[in-house]
């Protein structure tokens, strides 16, 4: 794998959409999803270390809110399993963001119609 489409700070191109990202964003220190699609790929064995062998995509499973408001993504290794979770960034999509944090209520495992 290229060095190229690694995430650092001099950018990447996302795993999952090709688009080109740059690698700072205000709101976090270490750049690591694509703020369109909010895909990432496994490259940290400890946050920010850029050591892991994995390098597989990490696809966003869902947010999650901390105990001060912030919300983060969490992301699942399609390669290894691994979960993480990930601050947002300033750039991030917010429909994306939303369209994440809305699919549980979309797919309800039980019909959402008949709540009365």
């Amino acid at each position: 794998m290229s060095r190229k489409s690694r995430p650092d700070s001099k950018g990447f191109t996302c795993i999952h959409c090709r688009t080109p990202v740059p690698g700072t964003s205000y709101g976090t220190k270490h750049r690591n999803h694509c703020p369109g699609c909010l895909w990432s790929r496994h490259v940290d064995d400890e946050i920010g270390d850029r050591r892991s062998p994995c390098t597989q995509p990490m696809e966003p499973i869902g947010v999650a809110i901390r105990d001060d408001g912030e919300w983060t993504l969490i992301h699942k290794c399609l390669g290894c399993g691994m979960l993480r979770t990930n601050r947002i960034a300033g750039d991030d999509r917010e429909l994306s963001l939303l369209s994440l944090a809305l699919r549980p209520l979309a797919q309800a495992p039980f019909p959402i119609d008949d709540l009365r």
